[in-house]
Order: structure tokens, then sequence, then C-alpha cells
């Protein structure tokens, strides 16, 4: 692990099997790592950041495949349990004492395997809209499944402005209702995003329908874990279903946070006060 400080920011370079992970850290107090949905570097939450780092030493990273954490061999992408001990290995390597996570869709799945195969190692998972099929009944489970295997042919055929609006409508995203606060640092699709967003369809969608996760030993882990939702996000579609679902087997309620599927991001003062709460709570 190779570390570089920087003004307010620590960065490093983890190696890690068929891979090396680029994280960063920062603020002050117990330990919060954030693992971003999609196709979200370290850098995509941000705002979010900057509204924690005074309660919380902050991690973020970039999942392997996505920007400046590199594949050994780029054509091959990674497993939800590969994702989980890249997470293990990061956080083994920052602290010895239980961390806190929130993870954000495709990184609330990853918690899942972290908190099953790495009892002890995370304290409380926030689960924000997790896209877990494999929380639903088999038939809306399979459906989803197509779902993301049809997205996933589109974009082969027709490229990413082919399939930017079906993963909105899959995911709950409303493009034309850009309800969000003011003042967010711009987040432009640069050429690294659009990079990101076809590993993350190619590779991770992949990992997603394919997960083998033991759902059922959620309800055993030591972790706590709070199943989360955002307030918005319509409750017709998967990701929001697969958090009513957990909160169904975990027998607890689903917590309510600012903004739709990606309000960590669009709203990051609000769902920095509504994470604190839940924080300080447990």
């Amino acid at each position: 692990m190779s570390t570089t400080a920087t003004t307010d920011m620590t960065t490093g370079l983890l190696r890690v099997p068929g891979a090396e992970l680029y994280y960063e850290v920062r603020g002050t107090g117990p330990m919060l790592l954030i693992s971003q949905s999609g196709e979200g570097d370290a850098g995509r939450s941000t705002d979010l950041v900057d509204h924690l780092v005074t309660d919380y030493t902050v991690v973020t990273y970039d999942r392997r495949g996505l920007s400046r954490s590199t594949l050994d061999d780029p054509a091959h992408g990674a497993t939800m349990a590969q994702h989980a001990d890249d997470v293990h290995r990061l956080l083994a390597g920052l602290t010895d004492t239980p961390a806190l996570m929130l993870g954000c869709s495709l990184g609330a799945s990853i918690g899942f395997h972290l908190a099953i195969d790495h009892p002890g190692q995370i304290g409380t998972l926030i689960a924000h809209e997790p896209v877990t099929p494999r929380l639903l009944p088999a038939g809306q489970r399979a459906h989803h499944e197509k779902e993301l295997e049809h997205i996933q042919q589109v974009h082969r055929r027709d490229g990413l402005a082919a399939t930017i609006k079906m993963v909105a409508e899959v995911l709950g995203i409303d493009p034309s209702n850009p309800d969000a606060e003011p003042g967010l640092t711009p987040q432009p699709m640069t050429p690294q995003r659009v990079r990101n967003f076809g590993f993350f369809l190619e590779h991770d969608f992949t990992a997603i329908i394919g997960d083998t996760l033991d759902v059922a030993a959620l309800t055993d882990t030591r972790t706590r874990i709070v199943p989360a939702a955002g307030r918005t996000t319509p409750r017709t579609v998967f990701d929001n279903k697969c958090a009513f679902a957990l909160a169904d087997m975990l027998g607890t309620d689903t917590h309510q946070f600012p903004g739709g599927h990606n309000g960590n991001t669009t709203h990051p003062r609000a769902y920095a006060a509504a994470l604190r709460a839940i924080l300080n709570a447990v």
C-alpha cells in the first residue's frame, strides 16, 4: 500500500489480486467508507464527503476497472465477491477496528458480501437501494435480471447514448426532472466517465446477474444493516423493491433519504444530515 499526502487528503494505491486499487482518505473521526453506485469513482461523492469530514474519516475509492483502479487484464471484469474482497483489503490496511459503510446501489450489494464474508469488519452498513435481484421473489428476480441483460445487449449494439436512458428508467431516475441542491460540483460526461460507464454496463451488470450472494445469511451477520431508499424513487423499480425486501427480511424499517436513487450526489447536504442522524442513533 503506497500513500501520498495532499492538502486535507491522503491518496493511495493498494495492490490487490489482479488489480491496483486507488483510494482517497479525508477527515477525522470514525472511519466511514463510501462505496459508490454505477460508474462512480472516488470523486463522484465529493460534495457528500465535504459535509461529512468534520465528523468522520471518509474513505472513497475507484472500484477495480474504473478510472485509476487498473486491472492486470483489462478484458476481465470482477465478481461481486472480488469487489468485496477489494474493500476488505482496503479497510484492513487502514484500520483494525470496525468501520462504518455507506453502500449505494452496487456499493450496497458489495457491502452485503463484506458483511457475510468478513464478519466484524463493518459495524454498520447503510444499504441504499441495493441492486441485488436475489432479494426478490424468483419471478421478479428473473424479470429484472433480464432487464439488465437487455441493456447490455443494447449497449453492445448501439453504444452508450442509446443505453443511458434505459438505465435511468430501470433505476427510477428521471433525467427530465433534475431535482438537486444548488452549487453542486460539475460532473461532466468526460471520456473517462464514458469508459467507466462501458465497464459498468459490460462487466458489473454481469457481476450483478451472476451474483451468488446467500441473502438469508444477512439475517445472521454481526454487521448492523440499515435498509435505505430515496424518497422520490418510484416504488415500482427493482432497486427500490430490493430496499423494501431487505427491510422485510431483516424485520426492520426502510429509512427514507433525500432525493432518489442518486440522492447522495444530488442532495449531498440533506443526505449527509440524514446519514449522520442514523449513524448517531446506532
